[in-house]
């Protein structure tokens, strides 16, 4: 990447880290599911990010084509297993990236028959087969020349990540994208290059801590034709700026989004503190803490003494006061015995 990306990069890396965007309640969870989306949407998959979520979440599927929704589980599966294997910094074998394949393409991996014999894509078996990018494309590398050009890869890979700053948060970036676009590069596999090969960009930025990037579907024509000039003039460089492009893109969209959503709050928070303030005869620091208490309960139904204590971290005795007083002004209602009480929204309106 040029050196003013790179600058712009970072800057934007630390800003979403000190904004504390990754730390809200649910984001990597969505998030993630937000990367699988797309991903499977690049290689025609219509699953949207909410249905997506209300497959993972609720098993409830779309009214979508059954393949495309197993392929959206499958690599939610895939992404699940290398998360927690890319913590171990162990080394990347060809093994490893064919039991990676094997989890992208599980459920709807094809089987094929070749003059070289059979293979299975469910399986992560290396192709058997030439194949060419698209009709009159030009010819991805030999099929016979794979396992040795992954065992490379693989070699030249592990030395990089042994030799990385893991706080230089542009070679990570840089590492990662070098990896996605020489993985699709030797396309070891007849099906899910795309798919495992922005996985494994994800997991090498997961290993450090890093914010993964997503290509999103409207990315799309973008994202390919950096790929295709990166291989027509032999320079990765095209597709490392590229990419780092797409991830200013959208961390500032992302940065943008919270500050907008925070201003918004802040708002609600000031004139939901004066209603109560206008209503009972308390302190304005008790007022602020039970509009903290209401504007947290905005998305949810009910609350427990638990989820305040985890959330505030109050401690038990505060959370259980703050909770009767908003019981006693009318906001909340109380639902089930001791043990097992719930808070229900009666009117949080302002």
């Amino acid at each position: 990447m040029t050196q003013d990306d790179r600058n712009k990069l970072i800057q934007l890396v630390k800003r979403h880290n000190h904004l504390g965007i990754s730390e809200q309640i649910d984001f990597q969870k969505f998030y993630l599911y937000s990367i699988i989306a797309h991903s499977t949407a690049i290689e025609g998959s219509t699953v949207t990010e909410l249905e997506a979520q209300l497959l993972f979440d609720e098993g409830i599927g779309a009214n979508k084509p059954m393949i495309e929704q197993l392929m959206n589980l499958d690599l939610k599966a895939a992404y699940e297993y290398g998360a927690k294997w890319i913590k171990q910094h162990a080394p990347i074998t060809v093994e490893w990236l064919i039991t990676l394949a094997s989890k992208v393409m599980a459920r709807t991996g094809g089987e094929y028959n070749s003059m070289a014999g059979s293979f299975s894509a469910a399986r992560g078996d290396l192709r058997k087969l030439n194949v060419s990018a698209g009709l009159g494309g030009p010819s991805y590398l030999s099929y016979q020349k794979v396992p040795s050009r992954l065992a490379a890869f693989c070699e030249e890979l592990n030395k990089r990540r042994m030799m990385i700053d893991p706080a230089d948060i542009g070679a990570v970036y840089d590492l990662s994208f070098w990896a996605h676009y020489e993985l699709v590069t030797i396309h070891p596999w007849a099906d899910g290059n795309g798919r495992t090969a922005r996985l494994l960009m994800n997991l090498l930025q997961m290993e450090h801590e890093l914010l993964p990037v997503k290509v999103l579907k409207e990315d799309k024509a973008e994202y390919i034709r950096s790929l295709a000039d990166s291989r027509h003039k032999d320079d990765v460089n095209i597709f490392l700026d590229c990419m780092t492009r797409l991830h200013i893109k959208h961390l500032r969209h992302d940065i943008d989004l919270y500050l907008k959503s925070t201003e918004e709050e802040m708002v609600d928070k000031t004139e939901l503190k004066g209603e109560i303030l206008r209503k009972w005869s308390i302190k304005p620091s008790l007022a602020d803490k039970l509009a903290d208490i209401l504007l947290f309960m905005a998305d949810k139904e009910d609350i427990t003494t638990e989820a305040l204590i985890r959330h505030f971290g109050f401690a038990p005795t505060t959370a259980k006061r703050y909770l009767r007083q908003l019981t006693e002004f009318g906001y909340l209602e109380p639902q089930g015995a001791n043990k097992n009480r719930t808070y229900r929204k009666i009117n949080i309106s302002h």
